[in-house]
């Protein structure tokens, strides 16, 4: 099959790989009908994160199911599925806790290589979910986006408490920050300011439920959310990019006993204690446990009540996923779908 092999920092080649098979009696294997490239793929793309290639790229997907391992029972071929980038049992106390992104026996997608035709998923059972039927194709981006960017930010937005009378504010512009403010309006915030200084975000933040843009950063940023939040600060921060710079202008624009959610990638943070003990602030996020939150977020899609497939502004064909990358990286797209 083909798939996407990242060599060196900036350097993503479609290649030859060697068929998945079922390996445990656990596993399935899919057809994939479409896969992304993610923001945090690009972390190792720009040698932000050490790259020991030619490693398999893609972490999130959708397909059709067509082979299953022996002790599968809940999944069958022929059954359209999403699934998580963190393979979970589904049954484990952390599991059943709600944090199947911390499963006792998970396993990390991304090595696997979702950037392909085809994909081993470990721990089917626990892992896919499967929709009421085979979707039409235009559903398929919305479902793609389940698998990360959309279970991102909704637990982003569950995180930081979002709900009726709250203020949210959502660090960060890209596919995640821009599905939080559409979980925060799902969740029933009265108020959400979106911080971007992009317009084509801006306007899709706004799409999405955003009732005010915020453009500065850092300090200047905190300032003005402080201004428009009666000199409180937000009851609610979404953080979604995974920066020193982002993390503390989230937590510096929540109110005394307001929450932050935090899901963004982190990459050089560090916390002061002294400030984080007198800010009052929650804190808590982490890698989503998309799997918690698929089965609602499919009953959403395929209801056609939200429309998260509108983060993917750039569609190409799997052998061009550098084109997909280069673009991401540039900022010309806020998200490249893949089909195979």
């Amino acid at each position: 099959m083909r798939g996407a092999m990242l060599h060196a920092p900036g350097d993503i080649r479609v290649e030859q790989r060697a068929d998945p098979k079922i390996e445990q009696p656990t596993d399935a294997v899919i057809r994939l009908a479409a896969t992304c490239v993610c923001g945090s793929d690009l972390w190792p793309y720009r040698g932000i994160e050490p790259v020991t290639g030619p490693a398999p790229m893609g972490h999130e997907y959708v397909g059709i199911v067509e082979e299953v391992g022996s002790e599968v029972r809940s999944i069958r071929p022929g059954q359209f599925v999403v699934g998580s980038f963190f393979a979970s049992d589904n049954t484990c106390e952390i599991c059943r806790a709600g944090y199947q992104s911390s499963c006792i026996h998970r396993e990390l997608m991304g090595p696997l290589g979702a950037q392909a035709e085809y994909l081993r998923v470990p721990l089917a059972d626990g892992t896919l979910v499967a929709t009421p039927e085979v979707p039409s194709d235009d559903l398929v981006p919305s479902l793609l986006a389940a698998s990360d960017v959309l279970g991102t930010g909704w637990f982003g937005a569950v995180a930081a408490e979002a709900g009726p009378g709250k203020t949210v504010v959502v660090v960060g512009d890209g596919a995640v920050g821009l599905l939080a403010v559409l979980a925060a309006k799902q969740l029933g915030a009265e108020r959400i300011i979106a911080m971007s200084r992009h317009e084509p975000r801006q306007k899709l933040a706004i799409a999405y439920g955003a009732t005010d843009i915020v453009t500065e950063r850092g300090d200047a940023g905190v300032a003005r959310i402080k201004e428009l939040t009666g000199g409180l600060g937000a009851h609610s921060v979404v953080e979604a990019v995974g920066t020193q710079e982002s993390m503390m202008q989230a937590i510096r624009a929540t109110r005394p006993g307001g929450h932050v959610g935090y899901v963004g990638v982190a990459h050089g943070v560090t916390l002061p204690g002294e400030e984080l003990f007198f800010s009052h602030a929650h804190l808590h996020g982490g890698p989503a446990p998309v799997r918690r939150f698929l089965p609602e977020l499919i009953d959403l899609i395929c209801n056609r009540e939200i429309d998260p497939g509108k983060v993917f502004d750039l569609e190409l064909p799997l052998d061009q996923a550098a084109e997909g990358y280069r673009a991401m990286d540039e900022r010309r797209a806020i998200k490249a779908l893949l089909r195979p």
